[in-house]
């Protein structure tokens, strides 16, 4: 199976070819950034596809990050998606960030569970917990710090994401120790492509998965507002 594998969620800027039955990436590339997906994405998605000379229609799948995360990010990386897979006509699925996080450290941290973290601003962070089976313990949510502290009521975790470090620096000293501290700033690509591989397209859509609401809100009203104005 060849998949493309697409991350805009959060700083970071990625696309890779992954050939599953060669047990590789063709092709990967990332950029870390902030801001630029829009005008990054599609040149590096172009070079990927270049290097690891396949046509789009070689494709079996195309795979992309859907949250939680910048929403100008997810919206780049979706549209590419689904754009992308109506022109090549194949399917697209779409796997969480925290997923990807957690997938690196999943089967080889042995019984530790691992908790991924997103900052999400304003004291709080996006988290699941996942046993180091891979068994769900608690699904994704948006909390404050303090409540996914609380996880630490199941053992000594490997702590992965953005926002790794915010939660290993609040740990309680008198709970169990993070076993790690990874501070990734975006998930590995390749865990996204084996993720996207292994995805079934009819429960795993290419759709934004949002845990609150856009910071930013439009004004109430704004048009009845100015006739109101001037009546």
């Amino acid at each position: 199976m060849l998949i493309l594998a697409i991350d805009t969620a959060l700083e970071a800027c990625a696309a890779a070819v992954l050939d599953t039955d060669a047990g590789e990436l063709l092709a990967q590339e990332q950029l870390l950034m902030k801001r630029g997906h829009a005008e990054a994405l599609m040149p590096m998605i172009a070079r990927v596809m270049q290097s690891a000379d396949l046509a789009f229609t070689a494709l079996d799948r195309i795979a992309v990050t859907v949250g939680p995360g910048s929403f100008t990010g997810l919206r780049v990386g979706i549209s590419a998606a689904r754009g992308l897979a109506l022109a090549a006509k194949r399917p697209a699925v779409g796997l969480t960030a925290l997923s990807a996080y957690a997938a690196a450290i999943v089967g080889q941290s042995g019984p530790a569970p691992v908790i991924s973290a997103i900052d999400a601003r304003h004291d709080h962070v996006y988290f699941q917990i996942v046993a180091g089976d891979g068994s769900l313990l608690v699904r994704p949510t948006i909390a404050p710090i303090d409540e996914a502290i609380a996880a630490s009521q199941f053992g000594a975790p490997h702590l992965v994401g953005n926002a790794a470090k915010i939660l290993a620096e609040r740990w309680p000293k008198d709970a169990p120790q993070p076993v790690s501290v990874d501070a990734q700033p975006a998930p590995d690509i390749s865990w996204v492509a084996w993720l996207g591989a292994a995805a079934n397209p009819g429960t795993n859509p290419a759709r934004p998965f949002y845990l609150k609401a856009p910071d930013a809100k439009p004004a109430a009203q704004p048009l009845l507002a100015a006739q109101a104005a001037t009546s």
